[in-house]
């Protein structure tokens, strides 16, 4: 059994969570905060994944924190199955959502100048959001791809 950086049950795994935590909920703080965000149904979606992303990452670094502290083994063949599927579930809705949030504020900017025109909408406060959820988005990346690659050698 492999001991990789950002395992579940270590130190490592336990810092990637709580980043984890910190990205989606600045990126989710960010998005609500700013006023018009109901403009397109892109940035709902993305503080509704951004939403889901925290409570998950939250949980598993609880559970984290929980194996640290007993010197508990989280390396096992059910709870890494469940771990990859909910860390999968997780980073394809969360990607889709930041891409889609990232695709309205290129047509925003880019194609039919609303930025510009509209100083009402706060455009930069969106674009801080989204490349926060992407950073989010990286971390959780990372994480199930090493619970796929601990479950295979398991």
């Amino acid at each position: 059994m492999k001991s990789l950086f950002g395992s579940p049950g270590k130190a490592s795994g336990l810092a990637l969570r709580m980043c984890q935590c910190l990205f989606a909920a600045a990126s989710l703080a960010v998005m609500a905060s700013a006023t018009g965000f109901s403009t397109a149904t892109s940035f709902c979606y993305l503080i509704a994944a951004m939403g889901l992303e925290f409570l998950w990452s939250f949980g598993l670094a609880c559970l984290d924190i929980h194996a640290l502290r007993l010197n508990k083994d989280l390396h096992n063949h059910i709870f890494l199955s469940f771990l990859v599927v909910g860390d999968w579930v997780t980073v394809i809705l969360s990607l889709a959502a930041a891409s889609s949030s990232a695709g309205v504020m290129i047509l925003f900017m880019k194609d039919t100048d609303i930025c510009t025109s509209q100083r009402s909408l706060p455009c930069n406060t969106f674009q801080i959001s989204i490349a926060l959820a992407f950073v989010a988005w990286f971390l959780l990346a990372i994480s199930s791809y090493l619970a796929l690659w601990l479950l295979a050698t398991v």
